[in-house]
């Protein structure tokens, strides 16, 4: 890079200076040879694309050490600098990463494409090693930080995903800079080549979605209404004697599977579950994911949610929005012992499950004139509570937004 500067006739002392970091280099991930990092540094995107070009590079050649380099930086990733909708990257400053779990809401940049490059490494990942934590990870970003950047219509899109918003932050229609809009495209355009796989033995899904798959001459039918469903019914069109592994998402708790109606036994080995059988053709494998709603709550380190929970169900994670609530919801509290009333509403944003309960907001009437006062003396009013899922917001009317609420 110093050597192409300065046949530019650039001062190559000036290179990267604006993004800060522990070397000017940090910001396109040249500061060390690939084999040697183990911290997610730099511009978010470009860390993606560079870490896929490794994950692709290991398969290709059978190169164990670019494998390994892959897995230490994936660890770092999302162990210590993932939104928990899959968004990576909260500085604008350099587009990309900063300190571990510096991870804020309101000022949250996580670019659509960075979550979008996340879903293209953990596809690699997961083609190298059959194992669920690539999966899982690749479907919390497809689910919520990726199509958190396009609108219902398709029409409007967000460059910058925060996961809270005093009701400034809108989808627009293009970017001088528009990278995200042709990105998200391509990624549905693609979606089918992320549900499932060939393995050494058989047919593994990762993804669960209505269609067919055709896997080596191995051709299967899937019906289910996930992601607000957790049935998933999978029909064997071609007679085969191999295995089908089906994944197991780490949210799940509590799942079985039937062959034929009856209940059987499936060893799991890293998220997946598998069947290997002599198949006939019309033979069906259901499986029966429990999908409760879920509180989640962040790594203490994570200053911004300490004492917060988000709400979470299946693979989807959820939002409140002022338009459904009427108090901007980054004031409410969620009380100990909430219970949540889910309900698909085939009219509301596309057709989405709802969650509702009730939550407490201040009476700001009591705090006319005054900025401070001795704590416990506020009094609280409880309000309808409403989450929709996350990649669904600022779809309707303008106000406030916020993933990760209060609770006490």
């Amino acid at each position: 890079y110093d050597v192409e500067a300065e046949a530019r006739g650039e001062d190559v002392s000036r290179f990267g200076h604006w993004h800060g970091g522990k070397s000017r280099y940090e910001y396109n991930q040249s500061h060390l040879p690939v084999r040697e990092q183990s911290e997610a540094l730099g511009h978010a995107v470009r860390a993606m694309y560079l870490y896929s070009a490794m994950a692709d590079l290991a398969g290709e050649l059978g190169d164990d050490t670019l494998k390994q380099a892959c897995e230490t930086l994936w660890a770092e990733l999302t162990g210590r600098k993932m939104y928990v909708t899959g968004g990576i990257g909260p500085s604008s400053r350099n587009e990309g990463f900063t300190t571990p779990f510096d991870l804020p809401n309101e000022t949250a940049y996580a670019e659509t494409c960075a979550a979008i490059g996340l879903v293209f490494w953990a596809q690699r990942l997961l083609q190298l090693d059959l194992d669920g934590r690539y999966a899982d990870v690749m479907e919390r970003a497809l689910y919520n930080g990726t199509i958190s950047g396009v609108s219902l219509d398709g029409e409007r899109f967000f460059y910058v995903n925060p996961l809270a918003s005093a009701g400034e932050h809108h989808r627009q229609s293009w970017f001088g800079c528009a990278c995200c809009p042709p990105n998200i495209a391509r990624m549905m355009a693609s979606l089918a080549g992320y549900v499932a796989s060939t393995t050494a033995d058989g047919v593994a899904l990762h993804l669960y979605a209505e269609g067919t798959i055709d896997a080596d001459g191995r051709r299967l039918s899937v019906t289910t209404r996930y992601p607000w469903d957790g049935r998933v019914t999978v029909t064997l069109e071609t007679a085969g004697d191999y295995e089908l592994a089906l994944r197991v998402p780490g949210w799940c708790a509590n799942w079985s599977v039937e062959v034929n109606g009856t209940v059987c036994d499936a060893p799991v080995s890293r998220g997946y579950a598998k069947l290997a059988r002599a198949w006939q053709a019309g033979d069906q494998v259901t499986l029966e994911l429990d999908m409760p709603v879920t509180l989640v709550e962040a790594n203490p380190r994570v200053g911004d949610d300490h004492g917060r929970v988000a709400i979470t169900r299946g693979p989807v994670v959820y939002c409140v929005e002022q338009v459904d609530t009427g108090v901007d919801p980054r004031r409410l509290v969620l009380p100990a012992g909430a219970q949540f009333l889910t309900r698909f509403e085939p009219e509301l944003l596309g057709g989405v499950v709802a969650i509702d309960s009730v939550a407490l907001a201040p009476r700001m009437g009591d705090w006319e004139g005054e900025l401070y006062r001795p704590a416990g003396s506020t009094t609280w009013t409880q309000v309808p509570l409403r989450a929709i899922p996350y990649y669904a917001w600022d779809n309707r009317d303008e106000g406030a937004m916020a993933v990760w609420l209060t609770s006490r």
